[in-house]
């Protein structure tokens, strides 16, 4: 809300990318989002994306947990664990993504379109947790603050959180940590 001018170009990134039709599910597209979120030590960004994904994925928090934790363990598909392969090299470095990287994923399923996509959901999240966190941004401890959000987000998508709102003075903006 500080900056509505750039707020508004990254949240119809974020609705392209993780709202409109795709052949990735959107509790997938969060899932990679939480995910990156998670290995960048963002906690806003995880949690509020993790319940997102939870909200997408019939409120299966402990998937969500678990992709954190370890995706290779999780309880998702082949061609989703490949996907996650190559956004956790994105988020180390786009440099580390490998062509043996790439045609694994495309071995197991994956379209070039998931394959950019998931390039570009983490790109995008390791600017946008760089973001939050360079700010300082205060983020509740509460996870029921999360679910609320994430059904509301889920339900609206990201343009509409940021239409017809006053930007914050800059005060409010962020509270150091």
């Amino acid at each position: 809300m500080f900056r509505p001018e750039t707020a508004k170009p990254m949240n119809e990134l974020a609705e392209a990318l993780l709202c409109g039709p795709h052949p990735l599910t959107r509790g997938e597209r969060e899932l990679i989002a939480a995910f990156v979120s998670a290995r960048n030590d963002c906690f806003y960004c995880q949690t509020i994306h993790g319940a997102i994904a939870a909200h997408h994925l019939d409120g299966d928090e402990n998937l969500v947990n678990c992709v954190k934790q370890d995706f290779r363990d999780a309880n998702i598909s082949e061609k989703l664990k490949a996907l996650l392969n190559i956004a956790g090299k994105v988020q180390i470095s786009g440099k580390d993504v490998t062509s043996a990287d790439i045609d694994q994923a495309r071995r197991l399923g994956a379209t070039d379109l998931e394959i950019h996509d998931t390039i570009l959901i983490a790109a995008m999240f390791c600017m946008c947790n760089r973001y939050v966190d360079g700010l300082a941004t205060w983020a509740p401890d509460d996870p029921d603050f999360y679910r609320k959000r994430a059904a509301k987000i889920a339900e609206d998508g990201y343009t509409a959180s940021t239409l017809g709102q006053p930007a914050a003075p800059a005060q409010e903006m962020a509270v150091a940590k």
